[in-house]
């Protein structure tokens, strides 16, 4: 266990709109060997596609669990989709870590964003 303080919890900022999300919705298997270093490195993946603008993950104690990743445009997420190493871990999922899932994806039309904490800073629609 760690002593150093944990990061502030946050979503992703609101972005000026249109940009693009998939929302993928999962319910995993008892089997996830390997599934942790694997998700490290997706992430680490992703964050250096051109045009994506960041993520979010929940999971409950039931076990279903969603993710959202943004991106600027419908390409950067087909590059995404595309990514040799991302297809390699959609298949393994299949093979392994999960029960079911689901991915949506849609255009974001509208954004906007509310912080308390930030002065002089309230809702923000885009």
């Amino acid at each position: 266990m760690s002593d150093a303080p944990e990061a502030p919890v946050r979503p992703v900022p609101a972005f000026d709109p249109p940009y693009y999300m998939a929302v993928f919705t999962t319910v995993r298997s008892e089997e996830q060997s390997g599934f942790g270093e694997t998700d490290a490195r997706l992430e680490e993946l992703v964050r250096g596609i051109p045009g994506f603008l960041g993520a979010e993950h929940a999971q409950n104690p039931g076990g279903l669990g969603i993710t959202v990743a943004y991106f600027r445009d419908a390409d950067a997420l087909a590059r995404w989709g595309e990514h040799a190493e991302h297809r390699a871990a959609q298949k393994r999922g299949r093979e392994q870590w999960y029960e079911s899932y689901t991915l949506h994806v849609g255009r974001v039309e509208r954004s906007n964003e509310f912080v308390r904490a930030a002065p002089n800073r309230g809702t923000h629609d885009r």
